[in-house]
């Protein structure tokens, strides 16, 4: 009955490359997007990086997670780096990766701690 379906480690990789793409279509809009409560920014990249960590532990189990570190670390630079593109009108700010990367390594280090319990 269920054969058909793809498996949970495959569902979840393909949210996480969702989820990055999104992440990088918003941190790239020329118009930074108002969303309700007017969040800190600083706390939007908590949160998305707390997620794409999660996401990530889970999609490559098999990945050491410093090497995961290492490619949302990456991600959150290359993201500053894009907004750097005049035309975007955006402001890099090298805070914002240090804040993706602390938040990665937060959860990633959760990660670690509950597979070494198990």
């Amino acid at each position: 009955m269920f054969s058909n379906l793809l498996p949970l480690h495959r569902v979840v990789r393909l949210l996480f490359w969702a989820a990055a793409a999104f992440a990088l279509l918003m941190a790239s809009l020329p118009q930074v997007v108002a969303l309700p409560g007017d969040p800190n920014d600083k706390l939007l990249h908590i949160l998305a990086f707390a997620v794409l960590a999660l996401l990530a532990a889970f999609a490559y189990p098999r990945t050491r997670l410093l090497i995961i570190l290492a490619g949302l670390s990456s991600f959150g630079a290359l993201i500053e780096f894009v907004q750097l593109i005049p035309t975007l009108n955006r402001e890099a700010d090298w805070i914002d990766w240090a804040a993706d990367t602390l938040a990665a390594a937060a959860v990633l280090g959760c990660v670690f701690l509950l597979r070494r319990l198990r």
